[in-house]
């Protein structure tokens, strides 16, 4: 009987497996995945014959021949099922739809205030059932929503345990998603960006994560897992001392990183727009080139300590990191010259998703749990 459970157990990993990689291949033939997987042939064979069978795969041609058969290529239906997520901010909604490869489908942010009232939670449930629709995906292909909370949400996702951002403390998480349809999985928000921003990247299976937004955060990974921390704490880069008796922080104490690199440093200079900020500075505005330089001095302090503590790629995201792609170039500078071994920055990786981050990784943990059920 242990025996018959082992093989079943071998099986269905295998099925996994041979999906992930599918989809991290976007197509692929039959020998490449046998090799990519260390399967055999007729068991990555069978393997894709039952993930046609439920509609995951199709084939999609074939593949130039190199003196044989030609070898069939087999591809992902991406769209078979789809994940929204939801990014819960102080001031803002972000919505998301994903489809099983982690795409965005569909991203929309809408002025929704927080407030702990049951019309909020029912604007919530409003906006998670018309996702579908205005993604043109099915609803029965939906796989339920993923809710991303800035703050600390425990190892069960029952409870928020604290969020500074929504002035909240021991709240069950159930409220946000009483009128959502669905299964519902919940995580703090700079985890989820970072489950996105790492999802099929095994070069950043262990990476730090660095969120640059209205308040400093981060995730941690190590060999493909996120680390939470033995208090569930990991990752607040935000807490950690930039400057000994320094500017003021939201937390009560001086000189955190969060007093130094927030985003709100930046937007606060242009009525609370941080896009104008950065058009500014692409203008040549003095006062605001003067104050994004005196941000990068700073931010190249913390990245170079994640660094050095980590020895791993610092990925930077969140609503600054999203203009680092073009505006970057003295942190890279900056790095390479803090780099105690070589003067050199390739470490620093710049998001790859410039909105929605953690909404999409909020929806990827209803992905990863369908894929998990296969």
């Amino acid at each position: 009987m242990e025996k018959s459970t082992n093989n079943r157990d071998v099986k269905r990993s295998n099925r996994i497996d041979t999906l992930r990689a599918i989809l991290e291949a976007g197509r692929v033939s039959q020998p490449a995945l046998a090799a990519r997987l260390g399967h055999s042939g007729p068991t990555v064979l069978q393997n894709v014959r039952e993930l046609m069978a439920l509609g995951l795969v199709e084939e999609a041609g074939e593949f130039e021949s190199t003196g044989g058969r030609k070898a069939r290529a087999f591809a992902p239906v991406r769209t078979a099922r789809a994940a929204a997520g939801l990014e819960i901010t102080r001031a803002h909604v972000g919505a998301v739809v994903i489809d099983l490869s982690g795409a965005l489908l569909h991203h929309e942010r809408l002025s929704v205030p927080f407030e702990m009232t049951d019309a909020y939670f029912r604007r919530l449930g409003e906006i998670a059932r018309g996702l579908p629709q205005r993604a043109g995906v099915p609803a029965e292909r939906m796989l339920g929503v993923g809710v991303s909370l800035p703050g600390a949400v425990d190892a069960t996702e029952t409870v928020l345990i604290s969020s500074h951002v929504l002035g909240l403390r021991n709240v069950a998480t159930e409220n946000f998603t009483r009128y959502v349809p669905g299964p519902c999985s919940f995580i703090n928000d700079a985890n989820a960006a970072g489950l996105a921003e790492a999802r099929g990247r095994a070069d950043l299976d262990s990476s730090v994560y660095l969120s640059l937004s209205n308040s400093v955060g981060g995730a941690i990974f190590t060999g493909g897992r996120l680390y939470m921390g033995g208090r569930l704490r990991a990752g607040e880069f935000g807490h950690n001392t930039l400057v000994p008796d320094g500017r003021p922080c939201y937390c009560g104490k001086r000189g955190c990183l969060d007093a130094y690199c927030n985003a709100e440093l930046l937007s606060g200079l242009t009525g609370g727009n941080l896009a104008a900020f950065f058009e500014g500075v692409r203008a040549g505005d003095e006062r605001l080139t003067a104050a994004w330089r005196e941000y990068l001095e700073h931010l190249a302090v913390a990245v170079n300590n994640l660094y050095m503590t980590f020895d791993c790629p610092v990925v930077a995201g969140g609503y600054v990191g999203s203009y680092l792609e073009e505006f970057g170039g003295g942190l890279r500078e900056l790095l390479a010259q803090r780099n105690t071994f070589e003067p050199d920055a390739s470490y620093l990786k710049f998001c790859r998703y410039k909105v929605g981050a953690s909404a999409v990784g909020a929806a990827l943990l209803r992905v990863e749990d369908f894929l998990l059920s296969l």
